[in-house]
Order: C-alpha cells, then sequence, then structure tokens
C-alpha cells in the first residue's frame, strides 16, 4: 500500500517546510498542463510557489524545483550548470540491477537485518529517503514500512514507488511482488514509534541517518548535496536510537560510513563493516529460527 503524497502534513514537516520557506530555495515547476492540478496541490501542500512553463535551467527565483513532470517527479536544481535530477528510480539502473543479480541473502545488509531461508523479519526503515535499501529487503521477502519525514522526499519516493507499481503489473511480476512488500507512511520517525503498541512492534527497525561524508559516486554527491540542501542533516539521530531500541521485537540496525562515529555513543552488540559503510547491530533477543515472508 502507498499513502498519497497529499495526505496531511505533521507538525514535524510542517517545521522543515517553514525552513524551505524561509530560505526562499524551493518551488514545484509544471510544464505539463495535464498534472498541473496536482503540481498546484502540492504546492498548496508544501506552501512553496508554483512555477509552470519555465525551464528549470533559467529560473533565478529557486534554488531547487520539485519538477512535475510527465514520466516522474523530480528534484532540480536550477541554473544552467546544475546537476541532473534526483528521483526515485526502482525498475532501471543501479538498484534494478541489484534486485537481479546484487547477491540474495549474503548481502552484507541482508546479514545485518537476520535474513535468512525461514526468516524474513518485518522491517521498519525509519529514515527511509528514497527507498534503496528498503527496496533490496522487499525484494528478499521482508515486508518493509518505510517512515520519510520530509515532504519533498516523500513525493519523491511515493512517485518512484507508484512508477514502479505501474510497469511492474505490466511487465514484471517478480516486481510487483517486491513492491507489495514496501508501504510508505507519512510520518515523523518519532511520533510513529511512540504510536505503536507491543504487539505493533517491527522486527527489525533500520536507520540510516544522513552523514555528509558518505559521497563517494557523482550520483551520491548529486543526491546528498540536494538533500542536505533541502531537508537538512539528522540532527536528531542520536535520540533516535534508544527510541528504536524500546520499540523493536529483536534488534535495531544503524548504518554508518565505515569511519563514522556511533550513532548516539552507543556501543552497538557487533558490527558488520564493508570497504566503505558498516552496520551497528543492536540486538534486543536473538531472532527465532522461523519467520515467515511477507505475501
Amino acid at each position: 500500500m502507498i499513502v498519497s503524497i497529499l495526505d496531511k502534513l505533521d507538525n514535524a514537516w510542517l517545521i522543515i517546510v517553514a525552513v524551505i520557506i524561509m530560505t526562499n530555495s524551493l518551488a514545484v515547476l509544471c510544464n505539463y498542463p495535464p498534472l498541473l492540478n496536482q503540481a498546484e496541490a502540492l504546492a498548496l501542500q508544501l506552501q512553496i510557489p508554483l512555477l509552470v512553463d519555465q525551464s528549470a535551467d533559467t529560473i533565478d527565483s529557486a534554488e531547487f524545483v520539485v519538477l512535475i513532470a510527465q514520466e516522474s517527479i523530480q528534484l532540480q536544481q536550477t541554473g544552467r550548470k546544475a546537476p541532473g535530477p534526483v528521483l526515485a528510480e526502482f525498475t532501471e539502473g543501479a538498484v534494478d540491477h541489484r534486485r537481479k543479480f546484487g547477491g540474495g541473502k549474503g548481502q552484507m545488509i541482508a546479514k545485518a537485518v537476520g535474513i535468512k531461508s525461514g526468516v524474513y523479519p518485518r522491517v521498519l526503515d525509519a529514515t527511509a529517503g528514497l527507498g534503496k535499501d528498503s527496496f533490496v529487503l522487499a525484494s528478499l521477502g521482508c515486508e518493509v514500512t518505510m517512515i520519510e519525514r520530509s515532504p519533498v522526499v516523500q513525493s519523491l519516493l511515493a512517485d518512484g514507488l507508484l512508477r514502479a507499481q505501474t510497469f511492474a503489473r505490466e511487465q514484471d511480476a517478480e516486481l510487483l511482488q517486491t513492491i507489495n512488500r514496501m508501504q510508505l507512511v507519512m510520518h515523523d520517525s518519532r511520533t510513529y514509534l511512540y504510536s505503536l503498541s507491543a504487539d505493533q512492534f517491527p522486527d527489525v527497525i533500520y536507520l540510516d541517518p544522513m552523514f555528509p561524508e558518505r559521497q563517494k559516486t557523482a550520483d551520491v554527491k548529486k543526491e546528498m548535496a540536494a538533500f542536505h540542501h533541502i531537508v537538512g542533516k539528522d540532527e536528531d539521530a542520536d535520540a533516535l536510537l534508544p527510541l528504536a531500541l524500546a520499540h523493536v521485537n529483536y534488534r535495531v540496525i544503524v548504518k554508518r560510513p565505515r569511519k563514522a562515529p556511533l550513532l548516539n555513543n552507543q556501543t552497538p552488540s557487533y558490527q558488520l563493516e564493508g570497504k566503505s559503510s558498516r552496520y551497528d547491530i543492536y540486538t534486543v533477543k536473538k531472532l527465532p529460527d522461523v519467520l515467515p515472508p511477507a505475501r
């Protein structure tokens, strides 16, 4: 299930939107008349200007635009030398290649979450971003609930999921199964976790707070630069770890750049380390031998 991008914003998001408005850095741009109503609704929701029939490379009234295009919703920096757009994409490119050829349950993220034959934890991705890690986990059989508090990034993710769902219904049954395991919820993670009763706790909570040093490839730099400008760093990430540990059944996973400090200065139960990143695993109790896969 995919929650509409036109759902009501909570207070945390309104604060983020207010910051964007004060810096006058963002607008909605629509150059495709059939989607003008959607663009108007998004601009009203975000309380930012709506621009029509303009080229992003000539706009000087906003540093970024949420471009409502015929093919997708994109975050685009303005100006002639701006990098390409940022969007959520699950039907092609690196994310889709990883689904098909990425190593399955042998991947480090799968080991960190605890996926193995007969064990498919229900995962809450509390810092979803563009949903890349959630997609990997869903492709391996986990049911994943994604939380993304930025209304801008959430709109990109919702659009990517909807486009993937439409494509998969016609051309890729396996991809459709993966997308159907992903649920996007418009909430602040802390508010969402506080709302859970004990019988609603996820098996695993996955945290990947933004960290500016993790910038290796040109695409990552482009994406992170845009995210840091629009959303800012996750300054409250430390507080999220103890809250996650209090609202999870089995473990909390924190993805970090390899040399980054520990989140909240808390020592994990153990770590899995790769060339550029690591997973800090905080265990609450042992995963059972059997956790059935999602639908």
